[in-house]
């Protein structure tokens, strides 16, 4: 499976009264290699191991393979986890066609608000809310597994 996606800075919380739903979530890295970035997630009775590959593109395109696991297996997998857990809240937002993402985290990375869209092809135009900020695409230190190593707290 292939992942397009490009990563936005958020300029304020305006998504907010757009969001169609939003939920908390919590995940860990048992990897972090930009090779091989191993994630597991859960979000309320859901849970999920994620395998990601390598970045190209300009970090837009990676391989990724997903799978549902039972949320008691993704308890125990954090625990093995490396030691910074990534707590945020998702909001789901539908903006000219598209689905944007808008991760407000919460922890040691309180402070920080991406937006992230997947999209189908690397040269995929989309429409730009007003809220949508900076793009951040490619930059490491904006991924979640670098996020779970080096927090947002500890970049001032």
């Amino acid at each position: 499976m292939i992942e397009i996606e490009r990563k936005f800075l958020v300029r304020d919380r305006s998504y907010r009264k757009e969001a169609a739903r939003h939920w908390a979530m919590v995940q860990g890295f048992l990897s972090t290699d930009p090779e091989r970035v191993v994630r597991v997630r859960r979000s309320g009775s859901e849970a999920w191991i994620t395998i990601k590959g390598k970045t190209v593109d300009g970090g837009t395109t990676r391989e990724e393979w997903e799978f549902e696991i039972p949320p008691e297996a993704a308890e125990r997998l954090l625990q093995l986890c490396l030691p910074v857990v990534i707590r945020k809240i998702r909001y789901e937002v539908v903006y000219g066609g598209h689905t944007f993402e808008v991760d407000e985290f919460q922890d040691d990375n309180q402070g920080l608000t991406l937006a992230e869209i997947e999209l189908t092809d690397v040269a995929e135009a989309f429409d730009r809310p007003g809220w949508l900020g900076e793009e951040v695409t490619g930059r490491p230190e904006y991924y979640n597994s670098q996020l779970s190593k080096k927090p947002y707290a500890t970049w001032k």
